[in-house]
């Protein structure tokens, strides 16, 4: 299994999405029926890690996908100093592993390589106090918990924060 050097963001012609299975309908569904659609409609942005085949189009091994959202000052814990209106974040919409390539610490490095990203589109000018998300179920759940570097929202312990200042040391 020789994998591409880095994610890039998903591209019809190079990725091969239809095959991608990571045991969840709706994480596959996604993929393949709407993330490129999305891309196109500036909706969010899909980014891959393949495996290099030699075929026409890589098979995608991960992907996440990152939007944007907001949030009110009192569902996170920021601090004093924000305004009383929503505060604009990064969403961590989609992260998922191809059941074939599970177990092989590549959810982790996927996290890691979606926060950097969300980092790196608020230093080129996309204001954001943070990233959530909303977790799938409790399998995920846990896999984020073990990481240890997010934060439960005060109301929905299935919706997790992480400030951009946290973000930066990740």
């Amino acid at each position: 299994m020789a994998l591409a050097q880095g994610f890039v963001l998903i591209d019809k012609s190079k990725h091969d999405v239809k095959s991608f299975d990571c045991g969840k309908p709706e994480m596959n569904q996604f993929l393949a029926r709407f993330a490129i659609n999305h891309q196109s409609k500036r909706i969010s942005k899909t980014w891959v890690l393949t495996e290099l085949t030699g075929e026409t189009k890589e098979r995608v091994v991960v992907y996440f996908t990152l939007t944007s959202s907001n949030v009110t000052k009192e569902d996170v814990p920021l601090g004093g100093g924000f305004p009383n209106y929503p505060l604009p974040v990064v969403l961590l919409a989609r992260l998922a592993v191809d059941k074939n390539y599970s177990g092989k610490g590549l959810g982790s490095k996927s996290l890691v390589a979606a926060i950097r990203e969300a980092v790196s589109l608020t230093t080129v000018g996309l204001n954001a106090v943070g990233i959530i998300l909303d977790v799938l179920d409790n399998e995920a759940l846990g896999f984020y918990q073990n990481m240890g570097i997010f934060n439960e929202f005060t109301n929905d312990p299935m919706r997790l924060f992480m400030t951009m200042n946290e973000a930066v040391k990740v």
